[in-house]
């Protein structure tokens, strides 16, 4: 077993952890601004008789079965650069849980917020989710009522990309994958196709519409007047137009016909039920009861205590920090086998299980030279031909640069390694810990690579370059320009150039932030590491083992 040295209740230690906390703390209250937000709209909805957008998906879910939220910083301060009124969430709730112990992926229109009205930021977390339900075949669920676009805010690349939204649905019915919707309120203009290309959908008595053209767009168009309920209302979809299968009386009703129906399904083959029942993770808050972060999940724990995870992340990524010491708190029994241990060492490749997963892991203690680079390659293959999944956890600053490095071919062998992630076979997931730099975020799976999943710690940073050496970058090439043309650089000058940079690049590098342009599928808690790997590894295993009946075309609506 490794032996490890992090001293607990060290100085460093007690200042790691209580920086991480803060951190955290930070998160929860971002995301419990987006669920009060929402639940600011609870007088109307009571009025109506409706349920709120995260009661709707906590009565969905199966009790106390694992449920991972995704992207729920997605569209932070992309509404406003304001971090003290910036909404996140994207107007959509999403994750991954269970529904009559069907493994589902369920988005909900958070139409507590401006209506459920599709926010750019909360159309790519949508993109994102059906992805991820494309690639680990998960019934999706979809829980809409919706504004639509605003039209106030209207910019033409959301009208196109918006497409990609309904042809994902598509292709979800097409590979066999269910699409189940339930229409608990709106559905406009190109809102009505989310239930068109549904293969189930079922509404709400009084509530549900869904038409091409409401009655104002109908009365500016063609002079024709119309009620909401004659144009698109549930009764007349379930009983005229066909659009709808199952009509239900409110919004518990439609909530237990999705449930009954999930349940038709082919049992998940999952290691759900071999576990027993489970609370749900840390994230979302407001939408499901908490454990205690670092609970035992599930079989072979970690010897050591997963509570050090908050401590061990330096404060800034100069500081050194043995990743083995994070990988001996995820993985079952802390029973680590090195691969190449005295070879490339500032590369760490390791041979483990986590809840019973065979893994391989790659991580860094350093920046990744070129016998790293090598190290990584091989091992990438070998996890390949084992059919064993590949987990990244990433800290580091790149490449090696200099010129023995340049001499000893770091170009191509660390091309090697970018070609190996590409091309993996097996399913990667990817965690970034602390420094997210340069190419090492590429060699290291980053989100350009396609990771089937990508979460982050609330102290990631993720740039080309840190800030300050961004900054004497540009301030060197500026002042060697200056002299070519025989120009005295002004001193004060150059400095206000050089925090500028600093602070654009430290901004952007900050985890909340690239998460708030869903570069990650969210920001987690480091406690719960093991149990979201857990959760992944499952997902991952489930859908190489279930069967889907792939069709010509998705199920089209007679």
């Amino acid at each position: 077993m490794f032996e490890s040295t992090f001293r607990p209740q060290s100085p460093q230690a007690q200042a790691r952890r209580g920086a991480m906390l803060a951190r955290l703390e930070q998160l929860r209250a971002l995301e419990d601004r987006a669920a009060m937000a929402s639940a600011k709209s609870k007088p109307q909805f009571d009025k109506r008789g409706q349920l709120l957008p995260r009661e709707r998906v906590a009565l969905l879910l199966d009790p106390g079965a694992r449920f991972v939220p995704l992207c729920s910083l997605a569209g932070y301060l992309q509404d406003t650069p304001d971090p003290g009124t910036s909404v996140p969430g994207g107007g959509v709730v999403a994750g991954m849980g269970f529904v009559s112990g069907v493994r589902c992926m369920v988005v909900a229109s958070d139409s507590g917020i401006e209506a459920g009205a599709i926010q750019a930021r909360g159309l790519e977390k949508i993109l994102r989710v059906q992805e991820i339900a494309l690639q680990n075949r998960l019934p999706f669920v979809h829980l809409v009522e919706s504004a639509g676009a605003n039209l106030t805010k209207y910019q033409v690349e959301g009208f196109v990309q918006g497409g990609a939204l309904f042809r994902n649905l598509a292709r979800l019915s097409a590979a066999g994958i269910p699409v189940v919707t339930v229409q608990h309120g709106s559905g406009t203009a190109g809102g009505a196709y989310m239930p068109g290309l549904s293969d189930i959908v079922i509404m709400v008595r009084g509530r549900s519409r869904a038409f091409l053209a409401g009655p104002p767009l109908l009365l500016a168009a063609t002079g024709e007047v119309a009620t909401e309920e004659e144009l698109g209302g549930a009764e007349m979809h379930t009983s005229v137009s066909g659009l709808g299968e199952y009509l239900a009386q409110d919004d518990r009703e439609a909530l237990g016909l999705a449930r009954r129906l999930l349940g038709t399904l082919t049992p998940a083959l999952s290691r759900q039920r071999e576990r027993g029942q489970k609370t749900s993770l840390a994230g979302e808050r407001a939408l499901l009861p908490l454990p205690l972060a670092g609970e035992d999940w599930g079989e072979g724990v970690a010897a050591f205590n997963p509570q050090d995870l908050l401590a061990l992340m330096p404060l800034h990524h100069r500081e050194p920090v043995d990743m083995r010491e994070v990988i001996a708190r995820l993985v079952d029994g802390s029973d680590m086998l090195e691969f190449k241990a005295l070879y490339g060492a500032a590369t760490v490749c390791v041979q483990a299980r986590i809840e019973g997963h065979a893994v391989g892991i790659l991580s860094n203690n350093g920046p990744i030279d070129v016998a790293g680079a090598n190290k990584a390659t091989h091992f990438i293959q070998w996890m390949c031909q084992l059919g064993h999944p590949v987990v990244y956890l990433q800290n580091t600053t790149g490449y090696m640069v200099g010129k023995d490095s340049e001499q000893g071919g770091m170009i191509k062998h660390g091309s090697k390694m970018i070609q190996a992630v590409t091309n993996a076979t097996v399913p990667q997931i990817t965690i970034q810990c602390g420094a997210s730099f340069g190419a090492g975020n590429y060699g290291m799976c980053g989100r350009g690579f396609a990771p089937r999943f990508l979460f982050s710690w609330p102290q990631a940073t993720t740039a080309v370059m840190g800030g300050e050496q961004a900054a004497r970058t540009m301030q060197i090439v500026a002042e060697a320009g200056m002299a070519r043309k025989g120009i005295t650089p002004d001193p004060a000058q150059m400095q206000t150039q050089f925090d500028e940079i600093v602070h654009r690049f430290e901004r952007q590098a900050d985890a909340f932030y690239t998460s708030g342009l869903v570069l990650d599928d969210g920001v987690i808690d480091p406690r719960d590491t093991r149990a979201v790997l857990a959760f992944c590894l499952d997902t991952c295993a489930e859908a190489s083992a279930r069967e889907p009946r792939p069709m010509q075309f998705g199920v089209a609506r007679m």
